[in-house]
């Protein structure tokens, strides 16, 4: 399964950068409704996609990570 990134939302469409920093466009109602532009989301095996609630708890980490050393 490759993962996409979502980079921002062009009225039904999500538009999304695949890891080579092409993109594509992927209907909204393929998404979660709780979808934000930076979310990483995986296609399951019917064709619509979930969040890749993974990457994204990995991401938060870092942010959080970079902010306690930026104000120790």
């Amino acid at each position: 399964m490759e993962k996409l990134i979502i980079d921002r939302f062009e009225g039904i469409y999500a538009v999304c950068e695949l890891a080579d920093k092409s993109h594509v466009l992927i209907p909204k109602y393929k998404l979660p409704l709780q979808c934000e532009a930076g979310d990483s989301i995986i296609q399951d095996l019917d064709g619509m996609y979930q969040k890749d609630v993974e990457v994204k708890a990995m991401k938060e980490k870092k942010i959080r990570d970079r902010m306690n050393k930026l104000f120790e």
